[in-house]
């Protein structure tokens, strides 16, 4: 009886013995796995935010690991653990499959990069310059300073405009004359003003054309370029200088009218 005892207590220091030395080994090898993957994280060009996610993620995925061994050292069986485990993780991922897809959507923005921070981006109607990027949403300010927060999930299934991404950018405006002005004129009154301004590109030259012809004036269209941060400066003059140039060229804009007829 004696011996069964202090073999069993012989097999249970063993046991522990060797859970210790796990524990210890395990730890030293949990840093250096960690140091490693630190180090090709910053040889990468992921945003810092899914450094800290990955690193997260791979210390906790590593302390589990290194709790299962230490537990199959020590004879304990792991099998109902690893279950209770793996339904703990399924309810988790079920209550929070909103939040994870939004963490997901996350590392898709952070890796890809389809905007960085002070962009001008327009998504789900809204516009604005992005102000921070986290794993879960992306804030934006408008113009108007609101601040405004959106899911990632919803940014990466919409579809969005970076109006920031390109050097230059397109001014797209549309003028109405009157039938009874000259269509020619017009479009040289058009070119002057375009000219006239330096913030435009002389090349790509500026495109004016006759767009339609609806039924009590006709649409011309006047696209130019010029540099992004520009956008609104070269739209507002635009806008102004050709109103302007219009009423001394005396061409006609016209506004909706209406004949009534009295029968008596």
């Amino acid at each position: 009886m004696k011996e069964k005892t202090l073999e069993k207590l012989l097999e249970y220091g063993g046991n522990l013995l060797m859970a210790v030395v796990v524990f210890a080994v395990g730890m030293v090898l949990i840093k250096l796995a960690l140091k490693i993957t630190q180090k090709a994280l910053e040889k990468t060009r992921l945003d810092k935010s899914v450094h800290k996610f990955v690193m997260t993620a791979t210390r906790y995925t590593l302390y589990i690991i290194l709790a299962v061994v230490i537990l199959t050292s020590l004879k304990v069986p792991t099998a109902p653990l690893v279950t209770v485990l793996g339904a703990c993780g399924a309810a988790v991922a079920l209550a929070l499959k909103d939040s994870l897809g939004n963490i997901a959507s996350g590392i898709i923005i952070l890796a890809n990069k389809p905007f960085i921070r002070g962009d001008v981006i327009e998504v789900t109607g809204i516009t604005g310059i992005v102000q921070s990027i986290d794993l879960l949403v992306t804030t934006l300010k408008t113009y108007d300073n609101k601040v405004i927060t959106i899911p990632n999930g919803t940014i990466t299934a919409s579809v969005l405009v970076n109006y920031s991404r390109e050097e230059k950018r397109r001014v797209d405006l549309t003028f109405t004359i009157s039938y009874d002005s000259d269509i020619a004129k017009a479009k040289d009154v058009l070119l002057a003003v375009a000219e006239s301004n330096s913030d435009i590109f002389a090349d790509p030259a500026p495109v004016i054309g006759v767009a339609e012809h609806q039924d009590s004036a006709i649409l011309l269209d006047l696209k130019v370029w010029c540099e992004n941060s520009r956008y609104y400066d070269v739209r507002y003059y635009l806008e102004e200088q050709v109103k302007l140039a219009f009423d001394e060229a005396n061409i006609t804009i016209p506004y909706p009218q209406m004949d009534v007829r009295v029968i008596k």
